[in-house]
């Protein structure tokens, strides 16, 4: 299947609201920086893991940490869509594979998802170079972990928190 077909295919969805379309950060135009290829996530986390046969047993590993991304950026868009706030959500990705998950507004907020209970510091190196090149006004890891605590300029947050914090207004106005 040719790629022209596979962008109609993909705008199909994204018309009968089935899909969206995350598109790269971009401030300044970077040699480093990814700036084309956007990501596509589908309405519902359960539906998405239905279509790709995912069965989670246990909350860690890969398949936990996509559920998981997929499952934050539903609430970041339903929060955006209720607050009426109208932010961007966008995601950053280098030429070198480093990435942060969600970039909210013009850069203000940083978002990584990790479906672990225990963030390894070697995991915070892409929001640590984000926060380098960018300087957001929050850096933030939401995880499986019990407890939030601060790395640095770097928040890690459980999912809870983190949408109880979203939610009650305190990540993004």
């Amino acid at each position: 299947m040719d790629s022209k077909t596979v962008k109609k295919y993909y705008q199909i969805l994204i018309d009968t609201l089935l899909g969206t379309l995350v598109e790269p950060f971009k401030r300044r135009q970077e040699r480093q920086v990814l700036s084309r290829i956007p990501k596509f996530y589908l309405f519902d986390v359960g539906v998405a893991g239905s279509l790709t046969k995912r069965r989670i047993s246990v909350e860690k590993g890969e398949q936990f940490g996509k559920a998981l991304e997929h499952f934050i950026y539903t609430e970041l868009k339903a929060h955006r869509s209720y607050t009426e706030l109208d932010y961007d959500i966008n995601f950053w990705r280098t030429k070198s594979g480093m990435e942060v998950d969600f970039v909210l507004g013009r850069g203000e907020v940083a978002i990584e998802v990790k479906g672990t209970s225990r963030v390894d510091r070697k995991e915070l190196r892409p929001l640590t170079t984000f926060i380098e090149d960018y300087s957001p006004r929050k850096a933030i890891v939401v995880c499986n972990e019990m407890e939030q605590q601060i790395s640095g300029k770097i928040q890690i947050m459980p999912w809870k928190h983190f949408l109880a914090n979203l939610w009650g207004g305190n990540i993004i106005q």
